[in-house]
């Protein structure tokens, strides 16, 4: 399992500021660099922050390179939306005003190659969580690139929102589930990070008194699930008055290592 190489935006606030001496070696070794985006400007450019009172300006066309007008430019709140956030860019240039001119787009572009060539399913990947819905959360991997984990990819325990999992501005460590090779599309995958059902059902013991999360309210066949951890659920008699999401007490009854079944009883 490799690990990807790109961080996302805002991953590391902390990046040391540029020095002005040293622009001409970021232009020529072509480095990804980040900073905040101070304003956007009536033009829709943006105006970056780079550290020691040194600024950039990421033109319109540059901003954007997957969401964009038939014209090639980057929607108007695209931009507007990036204000006090932290952006990723290269250095194009300088301007005649000595100016650096950035470039968000090429990051993009450069992200998107290495994501079609060189990622690979299984792979992990550093992310933070861009938005949420009810089907999945969304996740930056580098450049403004992102991915969706949907919502059964989060945890093996069934859970109704992303959001008993994951917060918007979460960094989080994601595996590859798939990659379109021709549009650069991926889906990834979460629960990995929980463990395996063995590694979780060895932290518990047969007659064991534990906490577990109710997951289910209705009767099935054999009772309801229970969550003794995101990735490891047990099944219980049936019991009326539970509520969805309740903490509980539980009785380990049984832990099946071949079946992978874990049998539980409420107290």
């Amino acid at each position: 399992m490799n690990t990807f190489q790109f961080l996302p935006e805002g991953w590391n606030e902390n990046l040391s500021p540029i020095e002005i001496n040293e622009l001409n070696q970021y232009i020529y070794h072509d480095d990804i660099l980040q900073g905040i985006v101070e304003r956007c400007d009536e033009n829709f450019n943006l105006h970056v922050q780079l550290g020691n009172n040194i600024k950039g300006i990421i033109p319109r066309k540059e901003v954007e390179g997957i969401n964009v007008e038939p014209d090639g430019l980057p929607k108007q709140n695209l931009c507007t939306g990036k204000v006090h956030k932290y952006v990723q860019f290269k250095i194009e240039g300088m301007n005649e005003e000595n100016i650096p001119i950035l470039s968000r787009k090429r990051v993009q572009e450069e992200v998107i190659e290495a994501v079609k060539n060189d990622l690979h399913v299984g792979d992990k990947v550093s992310g933070i969580v861009k938005n949420i819905t009810p089907y999945g959360a969304f996740i930056e991997i580098g450049g403004g690139v992102v991915g969706l984990a949907h919502i059964e990819d989060l945890s093996v325990a069934r859970i109704k929102t992303p959001y008993e999992r994951l917060k918007i501005g979460q960094k989080v460590n994601i595996v590859v589930k798939y990659i379109d090779r021709e549009t650069g599309k991926i889906s990834l995958s979460y629960k990995e990070n929980y463990g395996t059902w063995e590694e979780n059902a060895q932290k518990f013991k047969i007659g064991e008194k534990v906490k577990g999360i109710v997951r289910e309210t209705e009767k099935h066949k054999n009772g309801i699930f229970i969550e003794l951890s995101p990735n490891l659920v047990g099944m219980s008699e049936y019991k009326p008055g539970l509520q969805y999401g309740q903490e509980i007490d539980v009785y380990i009854k049984k832990i099946d290592y071949n079946k992978r079944k874990v049998k539980l009883f409420i107290l």
